[in-house]
């Protein structure tokens, strides 16, 4: 697989990965979506990896990951950069799931379910479309308020030209969307155990 950041990630469907966890041949599946979107619904049997911190120790990791391993989030835009970010740590045989759990659930397929909160990508609409509707209403009062709103635009433009986003990547740190502890130390034990005990599932 190429490393280059413009290569298009192997994908495996929901059908897919189902067929191959119900033939007992289930890939390393690693969710990299934040722990409070993990801990509302999972497919059984994944690792939480959230994005920042796969990216931050993808060495580390690489050396735990030796199999097929299959990468997950909301729909898959995050599971594309932690492909990237494998990838080019000289990471191989890796898919990202194609259209994420929401493919997955939309496929009525099993999830370990938790106390819902609201996804990531939900929590930076509320947020950027907050700040902007106050910032054009404010700006009624205080006329230099509409580039707060203009600033809020060109970041959104810039995260989908970028397939990026600055903030996601802030909403992700705050304590609602950390929920339970999910270091290197813990994600690695994990790992390196295998054991249901350590995938919540």
């Amino acid at each position: 697989m190429s490393t280059s950041e413009n290569a298009r990630p192997a994908v495996l469907d929901a059908a897919a990965l189902r067929e191959l966890i119900d033939s007992g041949r289930a890939p390393r599946l690693l969710d990299v979506r934040t722990p409070a979107e993990f801990e509302t619904a999972h497919i059984p049997g994944a690792y939480n990896v959230p994005l920042d911190l796969l990216k931050e120790h993808r060495e580390e990791l690489r050396h735990h990951l030796d199999e097929d391993v299959v990468l997950i989030c909301r729909s898959g835009v995050r599971a594309t950069q932690a492909e990237q970010a494998l990838s080019g740590a000289g990471l191989p045989r890796l898919k990202v799931l194609n259209g994420g759990m929401t493919a997955w659930q939309a496929a009525h397929a099993p999830i370990t379910q938790g106390a819902p909160r609201w996804d990531l990508e939900r929590q930076v609409r509320l947020v950027a479309g907050s700040i902007v509707l106050v910032s054009i209403l404010g700006s009624v009062f205080v006329p230099g308020l509409k580039w707060v709103a203009g600033f809020i635009g060109a970041g959104l433009t810039v995260a989908a030209v970028t397939n990026t986003c600055a903030m996601g990547m802030l909403l992700g740190k705050l304590p609602y969307n950390r929920g339970a502890s999910c270091d290197l130390d813990t994600v690695v034990g994990q790992l390196r155990a295998g054991s249901t005990t350590g995938q919540r599932s």
